[in-house]
């Protein structure tokens, strides 16, 4: 093998943006198989209705992780097409579950029988959230709003207009039909929010691999300017990114809503913007806007939600847990930085020269 050639095996390696979410996500699987080898045991056991369901801490990252990892869609498009992130996530899935309760329970507080259908509460808890979007991006695109600052009157505001949808009340859904789509299709023993996050994730792949919306977004998070010189309107790109984010969110609200079959608006997906965010920021994508990889945010969002457990297996208590995963993902965060990476890269290519020179 070549000096020249060896030089640039090492450089495509470590070079890939999916690089630092991958390593990052080995070394926790290496340190739950030190700390506790039955982190990996996957069993069958019962749910509450008796049927067989698969069970263990891989399957139980992999269900909760499903909703970060549908954000992490809408919010790797975001930041790529706006320079800034969505901080009002967590409160538009307030206000998303809060429609399709709404829906579902009327003006009821614990119906007997569902109001409508779950398809048509879920339509509007998809049209809730994607106004929410558009107000957003509208803020951004056209007042050119800073989007965090733009995003900040949904996240002051959210989870009011949330409770205010439903006169400060909180409707539960006590129909076991609405509660499968947070739990499991019986007779099937996988997490239907698994699937869930998968339909997102393929529908994502056909937009970006059928349709230029990934280039455009590209193009318009890197020069603006540029970008509407060469006829792409940066006004529908940002536009686009928010609402599809909006759409993402509704996924995740129903999720939410069903594995408790109510809302507590105040609690409903705290901090889960944050999580998002870092996703996007673990899976190497400049949070300046511009160039994007979708799966590196979605790898990113399993490696957050697998933090998050190994943090419960050491005991952590759910007060500290923000401050324990805060240091570590700013650690990953710090290394997966183009400057570090730049760093790592010099010193790894006179390493090769110098066994190159040996050799």
């Amino acid at each position: 093998m070549s000096k020249s050639k060896t030089k640039t095996d090492w450089k495509k390696i470590f070079s890939n943006q999916i690089f630092i979410p991958l390593v990052a996500l080995i070394l926790l699987l290496i340190v739950n198989l030190i700390n506790d080898p039955s982190f990996f045991k996957i069993s069958i056991g019962s749910a509450v209705n008796g049927y067989h369901v698969l069970s263990g801490s891989l399957i139980t990252i992999l269900d909760n992780g499903s909703e970060l990892a549908i954000l992490a869609l809408g919010m790797t498009l975001v930041t790529a097409a706006s320079g800034g992130q969505d901080i009002s996530v967590g409160a538009t899935i307030a206000i998303a579950g809060s429609a399709i309760l709404r829906v579902l329970c009327g003006t009821e507080t614990s119906p007997e029988t569902l109001h409508a259908p779950i398809i048509v509460a879920f339509l509007v808890g998809m049209l809730a959230a994607a106004l929410c979007g558009a107000f957003n991006g509208f803020l951004v695109a056209y007042f050119r709003i800073q989007p965090m600052v733009a995003t900040l009157i949904l996240y002051t505001s959210g989870r009011s207009i949330a409770a205010w949808i439903n006169n400060n009340q909180l409707p539960t859904v006590t129909d076991e039909s609405f509660a499968i789509i947070g739990s499991y299709i019986p007779g099937n023993p996988i997490p239907v929010p698994i699937f869930l996050a998968i339909i997102c994730i393929v529908i994502t792949a056909l937009i970006l691999k059928f349709t230029n919306i990934g280039l455009y977004t590209q193009a318009v998070g890197i020069n603006e300017d540029a970008a509407r010189l060469n006829g792409i309107n940066p006004f529908v790109v940002k536009m686009f990114a928010f609402i599809f984010l909006g759409l993402c969110v509704s996924v995740a609200a129903i999720i939410k809503v069903s594995r408790v079959q109510s809302i507590n608006y105040s609690v409903i997906a705290s901090n889960i913007e944050m999580d998002a965010i870092l996703a996007v920021a673990l899976g190497g994508n400049a949070l300046g806007g511009g160039k994007f990889n979708m799966w590196a945010s979605v790898l990113g969002a399993y490696v957050i939600q697998m933090l998050t457990t190994t943090l419960y297996t050491f005991h952590v208590s759910s007060d500290a847990l923000p401050a324990y995963k805060a240091i570590v993902v700013i650690i990953l965060v710090v290394i997966s930085s183009p400057a570090v990476r730049g760093f790592i890269a010099s010193k790894r290519n006179k390493g090769v020269e110098v066994a190159a020179e040996e050799v």
